[in-house]
């Protein structure tokens, strides 16, 4: 559920870098690579997010937009408890596990979902699962052991790359997420879910309107600025009557 990308292939030598002595190093692939394979091997080494993320010792550059958001809007809070949707590799996982100081005494519990296999992580209940199962809730909400404070959503569909179609897919995660959330989400609690440019569709919108006092879309400096996703984030739940 988490989305990966299609590395395969090989051809051709492409793309340059700056090395940090200043000398030019150039990106030789095996022979036969597609080209947009060669493209997301220079931008991988060009891009510092990811040399960051190798250096503090995160799975992914991803955890950098969590780092972001949640140094902007402190939802993070030592013994918060959370559910991480889509979780896979675990870049978020570990930024959310050491801001809640899961595993710590008087911190907080993590649950993080992926229907793909991830390496374990301390202080962390990993569940391996597609949350779209008729028993995701049940399990997720039983390993929870309570209400959330925070419910993540970086869920994304593998793209088609037909713009509506992959919106219309990613919408849909972010719809289930969200009635997950409001389920389990205690009074006061966040929801942070990914979404595609074009921003939340009108009901749903509506929706997190009603049910949260803050609602806002907002791109981190870490997300690509060539990249489609946005992210919503929902503060301040305000509970419900079901």
């Amino acid at each position: 559920m988490a989305g990966g990308r299609n590395r395969g292939g090989g051809g051709g030598s492409v793309g340059a870098r700056t090395a940090a002595d200043g000398r030019t190093k150039r990106l030789k692939t095996a022979k036969g690579r597609r080209l947009s394979s060669t493209r997301w091997l220079t931008r991988q080494l060009r891009d510092p997010y990811v040399a960051a993320a190798r250096s503090r010792g995160f799975r992914s550059r991803a955890a950098f937009k969590l780092i972001e958001l949640d140094d902007r809007f402190r939802f993070l809070k030592p013994g918060a408890s959370v559910v991480d949707l889509g979780a896979a590799p675990g870049g978020w996982s570990q930024v959310a596990a050491e801001r809640i100081k899961a595993g710590h005494a008087g911190g907080g519990r993590l649950v993080a979902v992926d229907c793909s296999e991830m390496e374990p992580l301390a202080n962390v209940q990993q569940i391996t699962l597609d949350f779209l199962d008729a028993d995701a809730e049940a399990v997720i909400t039983a390993a929870l052991d309570g209400k959330a404070d925070v419910v993540l959503s970086d869920m994304a569909a593998p793209a088609t790359g037909h713009t509506q179609t992959d919106h219309l897919r990613i919408m849909a995660l972010l719809e289930a997420a969200y009635a997950f959330a409001r389920k389990v989400l205690k009074p006061g609690g966040v929801f942070l879910g990914k979404v595609l440019r074009g921003g939340t569709e009108k009901d749903l919108l509506e929706a997190l309107k009603r049910d949260f006092r803050q609602v806002r879309h907002i791109k981190p400096p870490a997300s690509r600025k060539e990249s489609a996703e946005i992210y919503v984030i929902a503060l301040g739940f305000r509970g419900t009557d079901d």
